[in-house]
């Protein structure tokens, strides 16, 4: 029999640990504080191990707390983070929002969300550290957290966990947003430059997933993007997909949610009270994971997706890639500071409005409908 698919049922030399925000007095007092501008550790170890499981639940009276807040984690010596993340967006909550979330590897859980749980298996050979940094300007009034991991020999082939965070407001980059070819043909892109990027590392490895954060200021679909992946130098993506929707496994524009263990749509426009529902304006948290299907690569890997078609789209996008390599990484870019990670504000009717009447003036119309256009000779078309 193959018990290679029965690891629940293997008995093994482990050693079970756990460090916690428990009350050492024995009282309810089960929470460390987190000041503004500091740092605890809330995992440490020596030797070899896996993290096996993360919980986290936080009080702070700041909005950002999700985005100002980073966790990080270092691997067998390294002085560099090897996962690096504001909190909300690593474990699956964008624009610092709270919403439930759920996946086997990252979920946020009831009470709305609040719970913040990771089962990605993190394997060390030389030591562990994971930290949470407040670099916001409020205090954490409380932070609860378990980090259950196993002191074991960790196997030469088994690799290392990376989590990286990326976000950019992204700009048109040929002249006009054409999505849906709306202003004529549409443009060619035969490369991947001014893609927006999900991860760039050198070693070898396996990609295993992304949470993907949108935020769309305009009604228009966001996601005829395609993701390209080059692996170990190619000069072209071996990987090439054709649409964002279909890299995340979902078709036809898609806006409605959708929770699969493997992929699907955690956030949709409408699910805030202020957020209003009009075509694709606002805000969308897709997500891919790869248990079955990893992207390998012996050397390198870049991962990236256009922002609409041949990147056309002006887009306030974050992300967090998740992969496993056999170093801990040493060319991730740094993180933006914590003020400017805030994400864009959401449009509202009053910022329709102040469309309609820059259109007008454009036309030179005494009123406008919407829907005119100009014709060959540029005048106005009611």
């Amino acid at each position: 029999m193959d018990w290679s698919h029965h690891d629940i049922a293997r008995i093994t030399n482990g050693r079970s640990l756990r460090t916690s925000s428990y009350d050492t007095s024995g009282g309810n007092d089960d929470y460390w504080t987190l000041p503004a501008g500091e740092k605890v550790i809330i995992m440490e170890a020596t030797g070899s191990g896996v993290v096996q499981h993360i919980w986290i639940t936080i009080a702070c009276k700041s909005e950002w707390h999700r985005k100002d807040i980073l966790i990080r984690a270092y691997w067998d010596g390294s002085d560099k983070p090897s996962v690096e993340a504001p909190i909300g967006d690593f474990f699956g909550q964008g624009w610092g929002e709270t919403y439930l979330f759920s996946s086997p590897w990252l979920a946020a859980a009831p009470r709305g969300g609040k719970a913040l749980v990771c089962y990605f298996p993190m394997p060390y050979r030389k030591g562990a550290k994971i930290e949470l940094v407040n670099q916001g300007n409020v205090d954490v009034e409380r932070l609860y957290f378990y980090v259950d991991y196993e002191a074991t020999e960790v196997p030469h082939d088994i690799g290392l966990f990376h989590a990286w965070y990326n976000q950019e407001l992204t700009t048109c980059e040929v002249g006009r947003e054409n999505e849906w070819a709306t202003f004529g043909p549409y443009e060619k892109h035969p490369t991947n430059d001014g893609n927006y990027l999900w991860v760039a590392t050198e070693g070898k490895g396996h990609f295993v997933g992304v949470n993907f954060y949108i935020n769309n200021s305009s009604p228009m679909w966001y996601g005829e993007g395609d993701d390209m992946f080059l692996i170990d130098g190619e000069a072209w993506p071996g990987l090439h997909g054709t649409g964002t929707e279909d890299y995340f496994n979902t078709a036809w524009s898609p806006d409605e949610l959708f929770d699969h263990p493997h992929f699907g749509i955690a956030y949709a426009p409408g699910m805030g009270n202020d957020d209003p529902r009009w075509g694709w304006l606002g805000r969308h948290h897709v997500y891919r994971f790869h248990p079955t299907d990893p992207i390998r690569f012996q050397f390198n890997l870049h991962a990236s997706i256009e922002h609409g078609h041949a990147n056309c789209l002006n887009l306030d996008l974050a992300s967090v890639a998740y992969w496993y390599q056999d170093r801990p990484s040493q060319v991730l870019p740094g993180m933006p500071p914590a003020a400017e990670r805030r994400p864009q504000v959401r449009p509202t009717p009053n910022d329709v409005l102040r469309w309609r009447e820059s259109f007008r003036k454009d036309l030179g119309l005494d009123h406008v409908w919407g829907t005119e256009r100009r014709n060959p000779d540029n005048d106005p078309i009611i």
